[in-house]
């Protein structure tokens, strides 16, 4: 592309965004977005869809709305996968494995370990004392105490969760029958790091650097499994067993279309009339049919345009300080803690008001107390990259430390 002569310049009239010659990739740049926005009002809207469930005013009226194809929290959650793909793609493709997936580890699991441990040794112990039991009772080593909670779960994988009878008794509990589910919330976590994996696979074949466009053409083939999937249920999983789950096509379908739009951001048009366009298809196919498919990757183009196209003032929101996830992995725990408490019985809008409020407070001291400061260790270690690895595999060996070569240097440095 040229640079803009007197003549090329945009009329006054309409923002340079409208040109469809500009990229997506440049709409986005930096911190000049409201990812960190519209990442943290998608988690407030999972805590809106759980308190119809948790707190017992019903079913989501959004599966009305949408006939059934899906909830305002499956909306979210989808809107979640589509920047996560965007954003962890090119994580892929600018830094190398070892320090790619270095930085996932402290981004996903310190928080997760974190609520885990706060789920089991605060909320637990208290819901098990306000009920009137002793606190000896509850720290049994048995397959469903607090103890067997952590060893359970720590690996994303959610095997065990509840603790003891802790939340039978609330309207969710009730609904299943008695049983105690602390944090329903994280059973996403391990899909999510299965697209990580994902990513990391396609990086170390070189997909990202070299052959790129067997992203679209993966996300192409997930659509395809989709749709046969929808029009034929239980045939995708005689073929393919992991594909069976649906979690895992809609999941990975709204995380390759982020990832699609993130590894070609440099070429995808941002224009004000994809964006609106992209808008009402992703609205008709929620409300008519079609969403599973063509509106999810209508909705991840229109996930992508708002986080360029919201107003600048609001874009500092998440930029430095990232409270989405600690909102999303704590709101389910804090609203079943609420409806143990009665809380539920003050009405949906006090008992959403109220959960809002103290998970926003959680959320703030994961940041700021666990959060953060993983997330500095980023270049340390491992987030050093190969180059760190080969030095340290050569030092345990009792070999010459590997030298880095000018260029080598170099490369290091701008990844």
């Amino acid at each position: 592309m040229t640079a803009a002569g007197p003549t090329d310049l945009p009329s006054p009239r309409r923002s340079w965004r409208s040109f469809p010659d500009h990229s997506l990739g440049r709409a986005l740049d930096g911190h000049r977005n409201s990812l960190g926005l519209l990442r943290l009002a998608l988690a407030t809207l999972v805590i809106f869809d759980h308190a119809f469930p948790l707190g017992g005013f019903g079913e989501d009226p959004f599966w009305q709305y949408t006939r059934g194809q899906t909830s305002l929290g499956g909306i979210a959650v989808g809107g979640f996968f589509v920047i996560s793909g965007y954003l962890i793609v090119k994580s892929g493709a600018s830094a190398d494995i070892i320090q790619f997936l270095w930085r996932r580890v402290i981004r996903i699991f310190p928080a997760f370990w974190g609520v885990l441990a706060f789920g089991a040794f605060v909320v637990g112990p208290l819901a098990w004392l306000r009920r009137g039991s002793e606190l000896s009772d509850y720290f049994v080593w048995t397959s469903n105490g607090p103890f067997a909670y952590i060893t359970a779960n720590w690996t994303l994988t959610i095997n065990n969760y509840g603790i003891l009878d802790v939340f039978s008794g609330t309207p969710y509990g009730q609904q299943l029958g008695g049983a105690s589910v602390l944090n329903g919330s994280l059973w996403t976590l391990a899909y999510e790091w299965g697209c990580y994996m994902l990513v990391a696979v396609l990086a170390i074949a070189g997909v990202l650097s070299r052959a790129r466009i067997i992203v679209p053409v993966l996300t192409g083939l997930v659509l395809v499994a989709q749709a046969i999937s929808l029009a034929a249920p239980g045939s995708i999983a005689q073929v393919l067993p992991l594909l069976g789950d649906p979690q895992v096509l809609f999941l990975a379908l709204a995380f390759l279309v982020g990832s699609t739009f993130g590894i070609y951001s440099d070429t995808v048009a941002f224009d004000d009339r994809i964006g609106i366009g992209a808008i009402a298809v992703f609205i008709a196919t929620a409300l008519t049919g079609g969403f599973l498919t063509l509106g999810i990757v209508a909705g991840g183009y229109a996930v992508l345009y708002l986080a360029a196209r919201l107003p600048r003032s609001v874009q500092w929101i998440g930029a430095r300080n990232d409270y989405s996830y600690g909102v999303y992995v704590y709101g389910f725990l804090v609203q079943q803690s609420l409806a143990a408490a009665g809380a539920n019985q003050w009405g949906y809008v006090p008992y959403v008001s109220l959960t809002i409020v103290i998970t926003f407070g959680l959320a703030w001291l994961s940041w700021h107390c666990l959060e953060k400061h993983a997330l500095a260790l980023k270049s340390w270690g491992p987030g050093k990259g190969l180059p760190w690895l080969l030095r340290r595999g050569s030092s345990s060996w009792g070999g010459t430390p590997h030298k880095l070569s000018e260029k080598d240097s170099t490369d290091g440095a701008a990844r």
